[in-house]
């Protein structure tokens, strides 16, 4: 049965597809609006995130008497050139990139008490910058924690985070996250988008999926509504710098997803803006960009989960990785050519058959193979601890085809790979993923010329 918070989401999903189909592709939906009951989280990969992709929303959260948190997954401390511009030196030593992290936390803190948050209502869990998608793909179980490239500390090093001394790892970044949504009990979560560019953007959203996935399969009935907002998007948005009589559009390769927005008084941009000035160190060294986000609307989408059946046909229904995925099978589907960016890959259909996981690339030309094609396969089941959950990574390439499971070389018997014309199909067995519930899935390819939706992680969901 599904939970009446799913079902709402899925309800608003359909309502906008229904305008997508008849033309209105501009419609977007409001978010909810907040009373007093609401517990809100906001979860912000770096800090500053919360505040360029959500004060709005904390401060009309607050207005209506709900309780916010704010937590932040890492401190920020490996943009070096930030660090130099900022403190105007050249270092290598790791206790200064510890104290760039002190000081991005304390920007945070001073912004968000322009919004009218306490310290106490602030969390930091101090995982590592441009790190934490490592942990989530291969530090796992008996592995030796991650180490931060420039930092070079393999543990929470930060004396005001929430767990001083946890080893960089993903059960300790699963356990961060399960106590907190444990302890404040949210009903409404903020995070970042699947299909941000930026690598930490990206495992925050996975892990938090994994989280709520984890508190349901306990029956602890966890459901809040979740409302990810996207920050990197490659030459978006535009034009840069400060423009609050703007509104703050969707990205244009992700603007036939399901979007929500959050629509900004004129007194709520103006704190806005206060806000992001806090951020000296991220602002002197690229002035125009924070203010960028500062406009009359915040965004707010997701894509849905792609669900498979598994077939007794013998033809193969495919699905492909559109926005439109819960509505329609499809048997040949290419993006236009204006879309496709003459990307080597023009399409990606997923099919559940005979306990295999397929998958199948639509080329632009057969030689497109050797550029490069990879596929992250993250399985998940109710009744296995995600630690123990394979966590694939199958490279196709000139070469051939090779398979690592977190950081491992593995041999999949019966993964298969080969052409039918133009399109590659990769035949992937579910016992290599420990037949799993769900499945965490990304492609790659060498170029990053790819369908965004094909480039930005999915939830596929396997039905029994």
């Amino acid at each position: 049965m599904l939970h009446i918070s799913r079902l709402i989401n899925l309800c608003i999903f359909f309502y906008t597809l229904l305008f997508l189909r008849t033309g209105f592709a501009d419609s977007i939906w409001p978010i909810p609006s907040f009373t007093q009951d609401d517990r809100v989280i906001v979860f912000a990969p770096h800090p500053d995130d919360e505040s360029i992709g959500t004060a709005g929303v904390i401060q009309e959260a607050l207005s209506k008497g709900a309780k916010v948190k704010v937590v932040c997954f890492t401190n920020g401390d490996n943009n070096e050139l930030a660090f130099i511009v900022y403190e105007k030196r050249l270092t290598f030593k790791k206790n200064e990139f510890l104290h760039m992290g002190r000081v991005r936390s304390r920007e945070t803190i001073g912004a968000m008490a322009s919004l009218g948050l306490k310290r106490e209502d602030i969390i930091f869990l101090g995982y590592p910058d441009w790190g934490t998608m490592e942990i989530l793909t291969k530090y796992w179980g008996d592995t030796k924690p991650f180490k931060s490239m420039l930092t070079r500390v393999d543990k929470v090093s930060y004396e005001d985070a929430l767990s001083v001394g946890a080893p960089y790892t993903g059960e300790s970044i699963v356990k961060d996250i399960k106590n907190i949504i444990l302890d404040f009990k949210p009903n409404k979560i903020f995070v970042s988008h699947p299909g941000d560019a930026n690598r930490d953007h990206q495992a925050l959203y996975l892990f938090l999926r994994i989280v709520l996935w984890d508190l349901n399969s306990h029956n602890l009935h966890v459901n809040p509504q979740v409302f990810p907002y996207i920050i990197h998007v490659v030459g978006w948005p535009k034009p840069r710098g400060f423009h609050p009589e703007m509104e703050l559009v969707p990205p244009p390769k992700l603007e036939d997803a399901p979007w929500q927005d959050y629509s900004l008084t004129p007194q709520e941009i103006e704190n806005k803006h206060k806000a992001i000035s806090s951020y000296q160190s991220q602002i002197e060294y690229n002035p125009p960009y924070l203010f960028t986000f500062c406009r009359k609307k915040e965004l707010f989408g997701d894509y849905p989960d792609l669900l498979l059946k598994n077939e007794d046909t013998p033809e193969i229904k495919w699905k492909e990785l559109i926005s439109d995925d819960y509505l329609q099978d499809v048997e040949e589907y290419a993006l236009p050519p204006s879309r496709a960016n003459k990307s080597p890959i023009t399409a990606v259909y997923y099919a559940l058959k005979s306990r295999e996981l397929i998958i199948k690339f639509k080329l632009r030309r057969k030689v497109d193979r050797g550029r490069g094609i990879s596929i992250f396969l993250l399985g998940y089941s109710r009744n296995t601890d995600f630690k123990l959950m394979p966590k694939l990574k199958i490279t196709l390439g000139i070469l051939g085809t090779r398979v690592k499971d977190k950081k491992q070389t593995i041999f999949i018997k019966n993964l298969r790979v080969f052409y039918e014309g133009r399109n590659l199909i990769v035949r992937v067995p579910l016992a290599s993923l420990d037949n799993p519930d769900y499945i965490l899935s990304r492609i790659k390819a060498r170029n990053r010329t790819l369908p965004y939706h094909a480039s930005s992680w999915r939830v596929i969901e396997l039905a029994k």
